[in-house]
């Protein structure tokens, strides 16, 4: 048996990506957007910034408002914050905006006003990570630095065939060492730009243009026909599940219900009294059967002696944030107490149940259950 390996850079070397990128993007790609065409770093991390989590259509008109009340860093790392604000108001994502006025100020305190070209430097600026720092390195300085926002990450996975969560650590370093290892040697601008605009603009999330990409004949997702599943999406935590047992307590034609507290689910409804705490369990797999039994009797004995006690059907409810299991129990009473003995509590006719204020699941078990057995709910 091989022992499994660990991946290395040279594992991802292949030069025919990055020339179908390249020469792509020369006669497809977007040439004319306001930064690009300039080695003005401050220029093109400006725009970075504001094309984080926003479209370019969205980002043109601010872009050019934006540069002329801070045409360069000085005037930036110099204005009121306030005024940065005021500048940025409508993008969205504001800690975008403070982090940009505290990068120009640390830039003019620490380079002198002259951005960095190494881009390990510029990712330890406010706001810019190492996919940002990569990009503004490439377009500035021509420096040979892997990007790997999500657009790349969505052109990546599609294009080799990569299963996993890209935001997922494993899966993320291993795109990474890729990214490393796809650069090319010459033409890094293009490159960058080339990767960008085929995921805004080819390799979109849905309805990709496949028949229009330069990828095509080489691309795993597309052979395999999974476009549409890479890449793979956020796993969904687990769903917590909770269990309540419910009593539905019957007298001759009538059952008892419970209003709820208004806060919590199903607020200021009906409902049926519960079994509270590790007791709600189905008495089967409860490791005490008798504290199951002794609870029950101790919610039953204000409102009368119990005549028979029935384990009914369990069912489940789904709410936002977990499932809750329910397993009914139906108390017959032997003989009734009157008055009913406790606050919240009241009993209410069959007959009128369909018109009560009752959660919808406990509304249709009743419902079901009165029906089922074609009679009223009835002592014995």
């Amino acid at each position: 048996m091989h022992k499994h390996r660990q991946q290395r850079i040279d594992d991802f070397i292949d030069p025919g990506f990055s020339a179908s990128v390249i020469e792509w993007q020369k006669e497809h790609g977007r040439h004319v957007l306001p930064w690009q065409n300039t080695r003005d770093a401050y220029r093109i991390w400006l725009s970075e910034i504001m094309l984080q989590q926003t479209q370019v259509a969205a980002v043109i008109p601010y872009y050019g408002r934006f540069l002329a009340r801070f045409p360069d860093v000085l005037s930036l790392a110099a204005a009121p914050a306030e005024a940065v604000m005021s500048h940025w108001s409508g993008l969205g994502y504001y800690s975008r905006a403070r982090n940009l006025h505290r990068c120009a100020q640390r830039v003019v305190a620490e380079y002198g006003g002259t951005f960095p070209a190494d881009p390990a430097l510029l990712a330890e600026l406010p706001g810019i990570g190492r996919s940002t720092a990569a990009a503004i390195a490439a377009f500035s300085q021509g420096v040979r630095a892997a990007i790997l926002d999500a657009n790349v990450k969505r052109v990546l996975t599609r294009a080799f065939g990569i299963d996993g969560y890209p935001g997922a650590k494993a899966v993320e370093d291993a795109l990474w060492l890729r990214a490393q290892a796809l650069l090319p040697h010459d033409g890094i601008e293009a490159y960058t730009q080339g990767l960008m605009d085929l995921g805004a603009t080819l390799c979109t999330r849905s309805k990709p243009a496949c028949g229009r990409c330069p990828l095509v004949a080489r691309c795993v997702a597309h052979a395999s026909d999974r476009v549409a599943l890479l890449p793979m999406r956020k796993p969904k935590p687990a769903v917590p599940h909770k269990q309540s047992a419910m009593l539905v307590i019957t007298d001759r034609d009538q059952v008892l219900l419970q209003q709820r507290p208004d806060n919590g689910i199903w607020g200021g409804l009906l409902s049926l009294p519960e079994v509270d705490g590790q007791t709600a369990l189905n008495p089967a797999h409860s490791p005490d059967p008798a504290q199951f039994a002794q609870s029950v009797a101790r919610i039953v004995a204000p409102f009368g002696s119990i005549g028979s006690c029935e384990q009914l059907p369990s069912f489940s409810h789904g709410f936002t944030h977990f499932k809750l299991q329910v397993t009914p129990y139906r108390v017959r009473l032997e003989r009734r107490l009157t008055p009913a003995g406790q606050g919240g509590h009241v009993w209410h006719a069959q007959s009128q149940l369909a018109d009560a204020a009752l959660p919808a699941p406990v509304k249709k078990l009743l419902l079901a259950l009165f029906e089922a057995t074609g009679t009223s709910p009835q002592t014995g």
